[in-house]
């Protein structure tokens, strides 16, 4: 059965029609490439449309999401623990809260990008952090 959008003009672009169709799309997070398919009325010009819902590919999306988040998460222990810090004293090197560090560790926050910048730096270049302590 036709989709309501099949064969309409595209409200998104205005430039292409939509068809039901499928397609391999790829997302990106935080620098890492997520591909799937999707169907539903999409633009053979814009590509975009509209996606039909589909539990398995969110759930596919979110556990790529929380893998990376839980390295993410892992690689930040381990930096911090190398570097001899206490998680106080990285939250505080980071200018998070007194607990901040530890709830990325458990990844119950996510860091900014400039606190992973940051730590990922010190990573390959320790003698860095005495000059951030003597400031």
């Amino acid at each position: 059965m036709k989709s309501k959008w099949h064969g309409q003009p595209c409200p998104l672009c205005g430039d292409g029609i939509l068809s039901d169709s499928e397609r391999e799309v790829e997302a990106w997070y935080k620098g890492f490439s997520f591909v799937t398919r999707v169907r539903g009325a999409l633009c053979d010009h814009c590509h975009d449309g509209f996606r039909e819902f589909d539990a398995g590919e969110e759930a596919a999306w979110f556990a790529f999401r929380d893998r990376i988040d839980a390295d993410e998460a892992a690689e930040l222990a381990r930096i911090r623990q190398k570097l001899g810090l206490t998680r106080t004293e990285a939250a505080a090197l980071a200018g998070g809260g007194k607990y901040a560090f530890s709830r990325y560790e458990k990844g119950k926050a996510k860091p900014v990008a400039a606190v992973i910048n940051l730590f990922r730096l010190l990573d390959r270049h320790p003698e860095l952090l005495d000059e951030l302590h003597a400031k």
